[in-house]
């Protein structure tokens, strides 16, 4: 997401609170926005490590997706910088490229079925890594709008919302609070994906 931008899934009072450099001695990692590269960002929080991903990587996996797409015959020469699951120039990842990264760490993306509350997720399954979500933002006061992936996910036993646009981690004060939060996403447009270890 674009500097400025602002994302309609935003935490209030309601939702995480301020999050200190540390969870139950352990960092928290926290990547913040740059460009449109927040998949990339989101990524390397919910994995929280840096650099495990990189530009160059997503791009090779957003490349090899053009391969076998099969819609190839369509492009137009714009298709060369906003190619069908990337932007050459910002980056803006689709979610085929959040699969295919993911599964390139023998982890899986299961979607969740917005018609179910977040209550419906074990956030307590031994398989669960965390969850992506994907907001609706305005742009431009307005005038534009786009999409924003951000990470969630439990450090020693702690949710943090890992937003690359917020200025540090946030952490909910209870899973309740973080059910809330996941609730007025999905009642906003929002899509959350769940991101399990693969047995």
């Amino acid at each position: 997401m674009e500097s400025g931008a602002r994302s309609e899934a935003r935490p209030d009072e309601e939702g995480p609170a301020p999050a200190g450099s540390s969870s139950g001695g352990s960092k928290v990692y926290h990547e913040r926005q740059r460009m449109q590269f927040c998949l990339l960002h989101a990524l390397n929080n919910l994995m929280q490590e840096k650099e495990s991903f990189t530009r160059a990587e997503l791009d090779g996996i957003a490349e090899n997706l053009v391969l076998t797409d099969p819609n190839k015959e369509k492009w137009t020469p714009l298709s060369l910088i906003w190619k069908p699951h990337h932007n050459a120039l910002t980056g803006n990842y689709d979610v085929n490229v959040l699969i295919a990264a993911v599964e390139s760490r023998k982890k899986k993306v299961v979607w969740h079925d917005h018609r179910k509350g977040a209550s419906s997720i074990d956030l307590d399954a031994e398989a669960l890594v965390g969850l992506m979500i994907n907001v609706p933002v305005r742009r431009l006061r307005g005038l534009w709008t786009g999409r924003h992936w951000v990470a969630i996910r439990s450090i020693d036993g702690i949710w943090f919302n890992l937003d690359s646009d917020l200025p540090s981690a946030k952490q909910f004060q209870c899973k309740e609070k973080l059910i809330a939060f996941l609730d007025s996403v999905l009642s906003q447009g929002g899509e959350l994906m769940i991101v399990l270890q693969d047995e």
